[in-house]
């Protein structure tokens, strides 16, 4: 397996509770968001969605698909959603919300996964600046789709 970490920074100009709202949604993120195909709920949560798992199906820029599913481990409202991946992708995600002020929000985040897919795994050494940018592409692509929903 091969070892990623990432951190993306949005500074999106609506609320915090618009952002969080937004984000926290994840069954509605193919409307908007060019790089998820489908989400499907596994299992409910509580009413935080601790506990919640889906399924997500990811286009990438470059010529693949990922499917992993997400299990919520840890919300703190308008401040953070902690996930656990696993699949094609085993590791977690960390979405942090910082209000700067009243109209503008800033949302970091951190992604640390292995890849399991044996393809990955073996083209790595060579491919990995790749898989960066092709991270890059599919937040910046989370980025654009979400300050169009906000009407930004």
């Amino acid at each position: 397996m091969s070892d990623y970490q990432f951190v993306t920074i949005w500074n999106i100009d609506a609320s915090v509770e618009r952002v969080w709202e937004t984000i926290e949604n994840v069954d509605a993120w193919p409307e908007w968001w060019k790089g998820v195909l489908s989400v499907s709920e596994l299992k409910k949560g509580d009413e935080s969605g601790v506990g919640s798992i889906r399924r997500t199906v990811w286009r990438s820029a470059l010529p693949y698909r990922l499917e992993f599913d997400s299990e919520v481990v840890r919300v703190d409202k308008h401040k953070l959603i902690e996930a656990r991946a696993f699949g094609e992708l085993d590791g977690k995600g960390l979405w942090q919300f910082e209000a700067v002020n009243l109209d503008r929000t800033r949302v970091r985040y951190d992604w640390r996964v292995r890849t399991t897919k044996a393809w990955m795994n073996l083209l790595a050494p060579i491919a990995g600046p790749f898989f960066r940018w092709n991270h890059d592409t599919i937040m910046r692509w989370g980025e654009e789709g979400l300050k169009t929903r906000l009407g930004l």
